[in-house]
């Protein structure tokens, strides 16, 4: 029930926060008179039309957006690499083939360089439906328990969920004014993306309990053919998602400094590179550093706490400053602001107290063996 309140209510604060920023992007783009207008720049442009201060700030703000965001993302699939080799070994240890988990994540990671190689977005989203769907394909056929503690206390529920793919998705829509409102693509989605967490979570703790590993799938058995096809799927299932993951490091990365104002020459023989680069710069990461759970908490904390409610905030706050521009009857707009800004920092504070805990646990004790069953992965989803 914690859990359940905890997921719905931060899933409302999220939304709304993504919303906050597509319309100020969208107000930044109409003051400019441009047809689009990014999440960094958006910032830059806010932040120089709020108080004086800020204009001094503008453009380290815009820098700070493409760092998280690109982190976000980056960090997300260096998980994916891990996830994806932890289900894989243990597939294997049950028919007696034991390979070191490095190795398994060093294959996974050179099989992805093709993919990932597809740079169109449009192309990317058909291997993203698969992904999602074979998701809800999968399930284990076993019974669950007849009860379980209904509250618990709550611990560090913040991820790396790949909300701001939804930006990306925003720019390259065909009909972008139907992205936000009551019935709009985002709502939808989050939606959809709030019932699967709460499907997988509620059937995961009643089957398992407190004995529910960090992603549920290394709690299904090796033994059962039910189990063994779910792991594979889902295995599956995050390895299609991983370009669309890594897609908004790279589009940061390219067009928003190496190739800003068309200054290269050949810009898609140097994408490719960097796609490549990426790849391998993210599989020696999850080689070198299989468990990978608490410092993803950490990174996530840190990063959809400032990216889907301080920022908008901030931006949002600033764009109204002067006039003609208001906050609204009784300032309504800017106290809303505030108290998502504030929100943002309190969530920011204890899940990176409790994700810094957890980091000194995990990697200031002794050196462990990495076995599929002790490698901590988190909370991951394909959206």
């Amino acid at each position: 029930m914690c859990g359940a309140i905890l997921l719905i209510l931060t899933a409302i604060m999220m939304i709304h926060g993504i919303t906050l920023l597509v319309m100020c992007m969208v107000e930044s783009a109409r003051r400019q008179k441009q047809g689009y207008c990014n999440f960094s720049d958006t910032m830059v442009f806010s932040f120089g039309e709020g108080p004086k201060w800020c204009k001094y700030c503008a453009k380290a703000a815009g820098f700070l957006v493409d760092v998280v965001l690109s982190i976000s993302h980056y960090g997300v699939c260096v998980v994916y690499l891990v996830f994806v080799a932890v289900n894989l070994k243990q597939l294997a240890e049950h028919f007696k083939f034991d390979v070191d988990l490095r190795i398994y994540i060093a294959i996974v990671g050179l099989c992805t360089i093709p993919l990932f190689l597809v740079r169109l977005l449009k192309y990317l989203v058909p291997f993203n439906m698969v992904a999602n769907i074979v998701m809800y394909l999968c399930g284990s056929g076993k019974s669950c328990q007849p009860s379980r503690p209904v509250l618990c206390p709550p611990t560090n529920p913040y991820r790396n969920p790949n909300l701001h793919q939804m930006l990306a998705i925003e720019a390259k829509m065909a009909q972008p004014q139907n992205y936000i409102g009551l019935f709009g693509v985002l709502n939808l989605f989050a939606v959809m993306v709030v019932i699967s967490y709460l499907l997988f979570a509620i059937m995961g703790y009643w089957k398992y309990g407190p004995l529910v590993d960090g992603s549920i799938t290394l709690n299904l058995p090796t033994d059962e053919v039910i189990s063994q096809i779910s792991k594979a799927l889902i295995s599956l299932a995050l390895f299609l998602s991983y370009p669309l993951s890594g897609y908004i490091s790279i589009d940061i990365l390219v067009n928003h400094y190496l190739n800003r104002g068309d200054r290269l020459r050949h810009p898609h023989v140097v994408e490719y590179i960097c796609r490549v680069c990426f790849v391998l710069v993210s599989t020696v990461n999850a080689v070198a550093f299989p468990n990978l759970g608490p410092l993803l908490a950490f990174v996530g904390a840190l990063t959809i706490s400032l990216l889907n409610l301080v920022f908008p905030a901030c931006i949002d706050m600033c764009l109204n400053y002067h006039a003609p521009y208001t906050y609204g009857k009784l300032r309504w707009q800017l106290v809303k602001n505030i108290l998502l800004i504030i929100a943002g920092l309190l969530i920011l504070g204890y899940c990176c107290t409790l994700s810094v805990q957890d980091m000194m646990k995990e990697y200031g004790g002794s050196k462990k063996s990495f076995s599929a069953k002790n490698v901590s992965v988190g909370v991951l989803t394909p959206e």
